[in-house]
């Protein structure tokens, strides 16, 4: 099953140095039967979107969760990782593309990684900012997570991220 696994650059950096990574507490996204269920329309690509968007708004949470983002060495950028992994359960009782990995994810099942890119940053800083007022139903801070879910995240291949890693 493809996996959209929310992350952080310091769990890219975690996952290039050690060959794997967690997702946090094993929870990832994907196109699950739920998330089908749920559009009345869509190809594969077009749920392959939300899941992943679904992930990065996951990052978001998780850049929120580091201690201050702006005294980082590493920029504020919300980071995807997708990968081809065995025994990824759905969890239909957390949302409809939630799954649960079974542990954790090496290096040779990454496929792919979706990163903001440096243009993102400063939206990201302010959702980073908004986004449990955002979740609790403030439409002011709806707008500003938004914005940062706005930005396309860039596309790298698993052999780029060593490099981007050092040109950070």
């Amino acid at each position: 099953m493809r996996v959209y696994i929310p992350a952080t650059l310091a769990m890219l950096e975690k996952l290039v140095v050690d060959g794997s990574v967690s997702a946090v507490n094993g929870t990832a996204f994907a196109v699950t039967p739920t998330l089908r269920e749920s559009y009345a329309q869509g190809d594969d690509d077009e749920l392959a979107e939300v899941a992943l968007r679904e992930a990065a708004l996951a990052s978001l949470r998780l850049l929120a969760a580091e201690p201050d983002i702006r005294k980082s060495d590493l920029p504020p950028r919300r980071v995807v990782l997708v990968a081809e992994v065995d025994g990824a359960s759905p969890r239909p009782d957390l949302d409809d593309a939630v799954v649960r990995l079974s542990g954790p994810i090496g290096m040779d099942h990454v496929i792919a990684a979706y990163i903001d890119t440096s243009a993102a940053e400063s939206a990201v800083v302010a959702a980073v900012e908004a986004i449990d007022a955002a979740d609790l139903g403030d439409e002011d801070a709806e707008f500003i997570v938004g914005d940062a879910q706005d930005h396309d995240l860039a596309w790298y291949a698993p052999q780029e991220l060593p490099f981007l890693l050092e040109l950070l």
